[in-house]
């Protein structure tokens, strides 16, 4: 009986060690961040100031989502910032923050370099496949992406975003484009280049143009 005892103690003591050197289980990590339909636009404003208005569309599917974060890309300065439901067209709140309060707030892999533009969404995502798709327009000045040859405009930018187009100034002519785009007038008489990107990673877009004579 004093046998059977010690060996009840012995495996009681056993066990309880064993607990106190086993690892919590961790809680579970959040969702990596994903979206769709991404959809980006390059108005090339007056030559000679190296800006740009870009619009970029996106669809945010992170289910439960109620935050969604867009880069301000290094090496651009990032004005006019604004964002809107595509829903409705209402204007969202948003704020800028830093790479690392970009991870604090979910986005696991932001680069702590670099700044995001932080919108807090209309609605959460629903869970059961839903998606929130908003507009996000900014405007950026980055005269290493946009600048003036000779006589042309230069459009050099690579490019993630799987669609996209290029506006020239208005009275530019389209000169040449490594990418094959379709090419048309707009309303206002300004000239379009639009494109997919083919490649499995950043196309090296080269865009240039010419006043009309």
């Amino acid at each position: 009986m004093l046998h059977r005892a010690g060996g009840v103690l012995a495996l009681a003591l056993w066990a309880m060690a064993a607990a106190a050197q086993t690892p919590a289980p961790s809680p579970s990590a959040a969702p990596a961040r994903t979206d769709a339909d991404e959809y980006t636009r390059y108005e090339l404003l007056g030559p000679g100031t190296g800006r740009f208005h870009i619009l970029y569309e996106v669809t945010a599917t992170t289910p439960g989502a109620t935050v969604y974060f867009n880069p301000i890309r290094k090496g651009s300065v990032a004005t006019d910032e604004r964002v809107r439901d595509r829903l409705n067209g209402k204007l969202l709140d948003f704020s800028i923050v830093s790479g690392r309060e970009a991870r604090a707030g979910g986005l696991a892999d932001a680069d702590p370099e670099e700044r995001y533009i932080a919108v807090r969404l209309p609605r959460p995502v629903p869970a059961d496949g839903g998606e929130v798709r908003l507009l996000i327009e900014k405007t950026y000045q980055d005269p290493k992406s946009y600048l003036v040859e000779a006589e042309e405009v230069v459009f050099t930018r690579s490019l993630g975003i799987k669609r996209n187009a290029v506006v020239l100034p208005a009275g530019y002519e389209l000169v040449s484009c490594n990418v094959p785009a379709q090419v048309a007038s707009e309303a206002d008489g300004r000239i379009v280049a639009s494109f997919m990107n083919t490649f499995p990673g950043p196309a090296a877009v080269v865009i240039k143009g010419r006043r009309l004579r």
